[in-house]
C-alpha cells in the first residue's frame, strides 16, 4: 500500500535530519522526503501537522514472557504494548520456560512474533545452558536461528574462567555479548539499595559494589577476549565511571540504563509498596544524577524499558516476597519525554538513545530513517499528554506510574509502513 504521511516535524537522529516535511512509503519502505516520486499515488495519508515523526523506538529488553510464563504475557499483548510505547524493534532476553538456548525456542518465538505483526522481534540467546553458568549454549546454532547477542542476565557464571573462555569462544565469530554485571555472592539475599534506605526500612541491601566488582571484572575480560561488549542495566554512578574508562581506553562497549532508573530513586521504597522492588535496586539521588550525566553525555547510549510483566499475585505478597520487575513498555516514549521536560536532553538526542544508540549497540536494522530503508516510524504528539493506565494493554499491571500525566502521545506506530497502533 502507498501511504504519505504529510506535515510532519521528521526528526532522524542518524542523519541529523529535523525539518517539517513528507514521508512517503510504499512496498514496506519509505520512498521519498518531501515532493512524492513521479507517479506516486497515495492509498492513503496521515495529517501529521503538529506530530514529530521519528524512527520507531528500539528497545533492548522487553521480556515478552513467553515461552512459559503465560500468567505474567504473552508475545500478542506484550508487543502490542511496546507498539503502544512507540516500539518498532525490541529484543526478548534468554529468561524463558524452556530457556532460549536452542534453535527452537528462537523460531518459536520469531514465529510467533511474525503472526502478531505488532513489533520486530530480536531474541538475545542465553550464552550459557539452562542459564547455569557452567557450559556453554549452542551460540552459532543461535545466531542462525535468528539471535541477535547473547547473554546470562542476572544469572552469573560462578567460575570466571568459564566465563573468559565462552567469551573467547563468541569473539571468534564476531557475536555480541550482553552483560547485566552484577557479583551473585555480593547481591544474594538484597532487595534494596545497601544504604540509609535500605536500614530505615530494615530491608537486606545490595551493595554499589555488587555492580562495580563484577563491571571491573567484566571489562577486564572483554578487553583480553576482544569480544564485541554491551553493557545492561548500569544502575551506578560509580559503574558508569568505570565504563566511560574502558570506551577512553578504546575498548568497543556501549551500555543501556532502564528508563525508570533515571525518574526513581530508593527513597521510592518508603511506605514498602512493591511496585518499586526492581532487581538491580533502584540506588540513590547521586547515582541517578551519575546515570542522567552518562545519558546527556552519551555514554550511556541507549534507554531501555527494561519491562517486566507480571500477574497482579506477583506483587500482592510482603516486599520481600514479591517479584522484581516494572511494567512501562508502553510508558517508553512518554516517561521518556519527562527527560525532555526536565531539560536533561533535547528532543533529538533523545530520539538518539531511544533509537539510533540502542540498534547500533545491538547491530539491528533499525532506528534510523532513510530512503530505501523500513517504514518503521512512530508518530507521536509532543504537546499533548498521556494519563498512564488509561488504556493499557500490557497483562501485567505492575506499573508505578498508572494514574501520572506524562508528556507526549504516541498516535500512530508504524512497522514496515503498516499501522500496528494508532491512539
Amino acid at each position: 500500500m502507498k501511504l504519505s504521511i504529510l506535515g510532519a516535524r521528521v526528526i532522524d537522529p542518524s542523519s541529523g535530519l529535523d525539518q517539517v516535511t513528507d514521508i512517503h512509503i510504499e512496498a514496506c519502505k519509505i520512498v521519498a522526503f518531501g515532493a512524492a516520486p513521479a507517479g506516486f499515488v497515495a492509498a492513503d495519508s496521515i495529517d501529521a501537522k503538529g506530530l514529530v515523526a521519528a524512527p520507531g523506538l528500539v528497545d533492548l529488553n522487553v521480556a515478552l514472557r513467553e515461552p512459559g510464563y503465560s500468567r505474567k504475557g504473552s508475545i500478542v499483548s506484550e508487543t502490542r504494548a511496546a507498539a503502544a510505547g512507540g516500539v518498532t524493534s525490541l529484543c526478548c532476553p534468554p529468561k524463558t520456560k524452556p530457556v532460549l538456548d536452542t534453535s527452537a525456542v528462537a523460531e518459536l518465538i520469531l514465529d510467533r512474533a511474525r503472526e502478531a505483526g505488532n513489533t520486530k522481534v530480536f531474541p538475545i540467546g542465553a550464552l550459557s545452558k539452562g542459564l547455569d553458568g557452567e557450559q556453554l549454549a549452542e551460540l552459532v546454532a543461535l545466531r542462525d536461528a535468528g539471535c541477535v547477542a547473547f547473554g546470562n542476565g542476572l544469572d552469573s557464571f560462578r567460575n570466571t574462567r568459564t566465563l573468559c573462555r565462552a567469551l573467547e569462544y563468541a569473539a571468534t565469530f564476531d557475536l555480541t555479548v550482553v552483560f547485566n554485571s552484577q557479583d551473585h555472592d555480593l547481591a544474594e539475599g538484597g532487595l534494596a539499595h545497601e544504604g540509609a534506605t535500605a536500614s530505615f526500612l530494615g530491608l537486606p541491601g545490595i551493595p554499589e559494589s555488587a555492580e562495580t566488582v563484577a563491571l571491573a571484572r567484566d571489562l577486564l575480560l572483554v578487553e583480553q577476549s576482544g569480544v564485541r561488549a554491551h553493557f545492561s542495566q548500569l544502575t551506578s554512578a560509580r559503574g558508569v565511571e568505570l565504563i566511560a574508562q574502558a570506551q577512553a581506553r578504546g575498548l568497543k562497549v556501549t551500555a543501556d540504563v532502564a528508563l525508570y532508573q533515571l525518574i526513581l530513586t530508593d527513597e521510592a521504597l518508603i511506605g514498602f509498596s512493591s511496585l518499586y522492588h526492581v532487581q538491580p535496586p533502584l540506588r540513590t539521588s547521586a547515582d541517578r544524577e551519575g546515570l542522567r550525566a552518562a545519558v546527556k553525555s552519551g555514554v550511556i547510549s541507549a534507554i531501555s524499558s527494561h519491562h517486566q510483566p507480571h500477574e497482579r499475585d506477583a506483587k500482592l505478597a510482603p516486599f520481600g516476597a514479591t517479584e522484581p520487575g516494572i511494567s512501562s513498555v508502553e510508558l517508553l516514549l512518554p516517561l521518556a519525554m519527562t527527560l525532555v521536560e526536565d531539560g536533561l536532553l533535547d528532543l533529538p538526542t533523545l530520539l538518539a538513545r531511544l533509537g539510533t544508540g540502542p540498534a547500533e549497540a545491538l547491530r539491528l536494522p533499525a532506528g534510523k530513517l532513510a530512503v530505501g530503508g523500513a517504514a518503521d516510524i512512530v508518530l507521536f504528539d509532543p504537546a499533548a499528554s498521556t494519563v498512564a493506565g488509561e488504556t493499557w494493554l500490557s497483562k501485567g499491571e505492575n506499573c508505578p506510574f498508572i494514574g501520572h500525566s506524562l508528556p507526549g502521545v504516541v498516535r500512530y506506530t508504524l512497522v514496515d509502513g503498516r499501522i500496528s497502533h494508532q491512539a
